[in-house]
């Protein structure tokens, strides 16, 4: 089986790339580039459904007879503020043009033609949240979540503190068992600051038939076909992830590995066995 991480281009437009081909399965794609100032990316329509997250700097979107002017606002990804974002549906091409030096990621999913819209996602209307407690907490901001309208994809960023484990206790869906569980891709977009960190990621099954470890570093992509996949970030390097999730059913319902689960009932430790 090839492995699980795909690493990042250090120079040039495109960052990184994963497509259904690539991947091996059925549903999410991902892409990430750095526009310099005045550069034009195109986006062609096709039989997918897109989410645009400017990650950094000012860009300006059209779609059709859309225009969305300068949007964007952040220096970094690790600034305390929501992205920008645009969906666009099934069919519907789209020319971003960088205002300024940005970085963008465009997500994407096999969809249909249906009522949908393109339309501006705007940082205020991101919901934004703690997960976990102590050395397990993290901070998410639902940027395309299951609440808003599209038809499979689900895109979330995830800024975990130096020192703290995230995506954790561990978790899976990868079973089409609702409303137990549901059956959902997931890229992985990892950024470390300061940008020469590395954080470690692991992703594995109840039976361990897969199980990849790996060392993660800035730009790099995981992919989760199925399994649990917990994030560990070391000790002088925050890290942030952009997710996106996409499936036969736009729902996440998870299970936790069972063997950890322990940790979100009782405060201490269980004994050794």
């Amino acid at each position: 089986m090839a492995s699980l991480l795909v690493k990042a281009r250090r120079e040039g437009r495109e960052i990184v790339r994963v497509t259904p081909q690539s991947a091996g399965w059925k549903y999410v794609g991902f892409a990430a580039y750095r526009l310099p100032r005045g550069e034009t990316l195109a986006l062609d329509a096709d039989e997918c459904e897109h989410c645009i997250v400017v990650l950094t700097g000012v860009v300006s979107v059209r779609s059709g007879e859309k225009v969305w002017r300068e949007i964007g606002e952040r220096a970094s990804v690790f600034a305390p503020s929501s992205p920008y974002a645009v969906y666009l549906p099934c069919g519907c091409d789209a020319t971003i043009v960088a205002n300024s030096a940005a970085e963008v990621a465009i997500a994407s999913a096999p969809a249909t033609p249906g009522d949908l819209g393109p339309r501006l996602i705007e940082p205020a209307s991101m919901r934004r949240s703690q997960r976990g407690q102590g050395l397990n907490e993290r901070a998410i901001c639902d940027i395309l979540p299951q609440t808003e309208p599209a038809q499979a994809l689900l895109v979330v960023e995830v800024l975990t503190p130096a020192g703290h484990s995230s995506s954790y206790p561990p978790h899976k869906h990868d079973r089409d068992n609702l409303p137990e569980e549901s059956f959902l891709e997931e890229t992985y977009f990892h950024r470390l600051n300061p940008a020469q960190g590395f954080a470690f990621q692991r992703v594995y099954t109840d039976d361990r038939s897969l199980d990849e470890s790996m060392a993660v570093e800035n730009n790099d992509v995981v992919l989760v076909p199925r399994g649990y996949h917990p994030v560990v970030v070391p000790y002088g390097y925050d890290s942030y992830y952009l997710n996106v999730m996409a499936g036969p059913t736009r729902h996440w319902s998870f299970k936790n590995d069972p063997v950890h689960e322990w940790m979100l009932k009782q405060p201490t430790r269980p004994a050794q066995r």
